[in-house]
């Protein structure tokens, strides 16, 4: 069976470069690779084929001679054909795969970390927003060394150990592992005068004072996000992000309820039985809140419109008064009487009066009589 054109497998020009022909592999090899095509031997033929071609194209003293000789240069010498040619396969992963799996340019400089703050706020700058002065703990980047960490003048210069990379090759067997640098830890440089100021580590600590503006309708639970805030990246890198978390303290009137207000309002014994009006507050301000005749304890009533308006958007919400008939307390003997009287002359049919105690009355009595047969 005649041999194809290494070029022509790879789908290359003859010129090509040494980073095309890399390129053009790793694209051959990720389509055709067996872990990727379990008992497909076309494609295991395919990526053998583009392996040989990759082995030879990629060591100048293979590809001069097939250059001038072709696949005829094995037979006259040349050292390569359908074996490895010298070239651990481990080698040849650890180079085409190495930037996929982290090989290549090391971690660098890593990103600042993220910082979390709590803070606790009233209903009221929750309901209508507010701006709040925060002094938040951090590390900076260090004014004498610009971040670098290398002391003024002078730069961080090139790890000689993993020769920029940031992480070393180990030889396990058949394969090669890849692992951090341990003398530059992944960032490919190293600082040899460092900054008196920072240490070398181009951050310090400082209290950093933010004004952070708290949109209104927040809730407890809600996260505010200050790009950029959080602590200085290492070396230079970008900073992290800090995170307002929001906690509303308790309200001595009103509790909160997704976009509504609860509010719980004792009323007289006079009022709930005979009605009229009160004055209750809302977070804008006082509204009539008519009682009516008769109204019974733990009566419910929705005052549309005067609730709060949520950080997410959307229509306003509601305001609801649970009532509580208060017992009188502290009664002097004329107004015991008086009372006295009221329950006298309500006695005579007080299914009238009080319907609600004479029917649980009847099915109290019912139940001890189902008891007895």
């Amino acid at each position: 069976m005649t041999k194809r054109d290494y070029y022509e497998i790879l789908g290359l020009n003859r010129n090509a470069s040494e980073e095309e022909i890399k390129k053009s592999f790793r694209r051959l090899a990720m389509k055709y690779h067996p872990d990727r095509n379990q008992n497909d031997k076309v494609a295991e033929e395919k990526f053998k084929e583009a392996r040989e071609a990759y082995e030879v194209l990629t060591d100048s003293r293979r590809r001069a001679a097939y250059d001038q000789f072709g696949h005829s240069a094995s037979e006259a010498g040349g050292g390569f054909g359908g074996g490895m040619g010298g070239m651990n396969f481990s080698d040849i992963f650890g180079d085409i795969f190495g930037d996929i799996f982290g090989g290549r340019g090391g971690s660098g400089p890593q990103r600042g970390a993220d910082l979390r703050c709590n803070l606790e706020i009233t209903l009221e700058n929750a309901v209508f927003g507010m701006t709040s002065e925060l002094t938040v703990p951090t590390l900076i980047a260090c004014s004498d060394c610009g971040g670098s960490g290398a002391r003024k003048g002078a730069s961080p210069v090139t790890c000689q150990d993993c020769n920029g990379y940031g992480q070393i090759r180990i030889q396990q067997g058949f394969f090669s592992v890849q692992q951090t640098c341990p003398t530059c830890r992944g960032q490919g440089k190293v600082i040899l005068d460092p900054c008196s100021s920072c240490r070398g580590k181009g951050r310090r600590k400082q209290n950093k004072k933010l004004s952070v503006k708290i949109p209104a309708g927040v809730d407890t639970g809600d996260r505010i996000r200050l790009s950029g805030e959080g602590e200085a990246g290492e070396h230079g890198a970008p900073p992290g992000d800090l995170y307002v978390q929001i906690s509303v303290k308790q309200h001595p009137i009103f509790e909160r309820e997704g976009n509504d207000l609860h509010s719980e309002v004792p009323i007289s014994f006079v009022i709930a039985a005979l009605g009229g009006e009160l004055d209750v507050p809302t977070l804008d301000g006082r509204v009539k809140l008519k009682i009516p005749a008769e109204t019974q304890s733990g009566k419910v009533f929705r005052m549309r419109g005067v609730g709060v308006t949520s950080v997410r958007g959307g229509s306003k919400g509601d305001l609801l008064c649970k009532v509580t008939v208060e017992t009188p307390v502290n009664l002097n003997s004329t107004q015991k009487d008086i009372l006295r009287q009221l329950e006298k002359s309500m006695s005579d049919d007080n299914k009238k009066y009080s319907p609600r105690s004479s029917s649980w009355f009847d099915r109290v009595k019912k139940f001890f009589e189902d008891m007895k047969s």
